[in-house]
Parts: C-alpha cells; sequence; structure tokens
C-alpha cells in the first residue's frame, strides 16, 4: 500500500515508490538520495513536527512536511 512519506511515524521503513516534485527541487532530492527504490527511515521529528529527519543511504537528512507529501512510499515489514 502506497503512502506518503509525510505519514511515516518515527522508526518505519519504507521504499520510496515515485517522487512527485518537477524543476530544482526534484533535482535536489534526487541528489541526496530519495530516488525510486531506495530505501528510508524516519529518524527524528521536531518538537513541532517539522522538518522531519531521515535515514537514507547512511546519511540523515532532514525535509520540510511540504516537501515530504509529495514522496510515495511503501512500507517495509
Amino acid at each position: 500500500m502506497t503512502k506518503k512519506l509525510s505519514e511515516l511515524k518515527k522508526g518505519e521503513k519504507a521504499v520510496i515508490v515515485n517522487v512527485n516534485l518537477n524543476g530544482l527541487t526534484r533535482r535536489r532530492l534526487y541528489d541526496l538520495g530519495f530516488i525510486p527504490g531506495t530505501i528510508i527511515q524516519v529518524a527524528f521529528e521536531s518538537p513541532l513536527g517539522d522538518p522531519v529527519a531521515y535515514f537514507i543511504k547512511d546519511t540523515l537528512i532532514a525535509l520540510r512536511r511540504n516537501e515530504s507529501e509529495n514522496i510515495d512510499v511503501e512500507l517495509i515489514n
């Protein structure tokens, strides 16, 4: 079942299915490793819930909610 990256809870792992962004934002996310087929895990949430830090390819990267809402993922058990 596909979900938005922003819907995942701390500790959950998923595989990136699609990045629904265009232009420079899409390019930046691809450069950071947000490529379909890549495993991602929610690491930390800020006290107000935005931004959220994710482990991706052994790197910790924080994204704002408006970016993570545009990334489709599939949960891993």
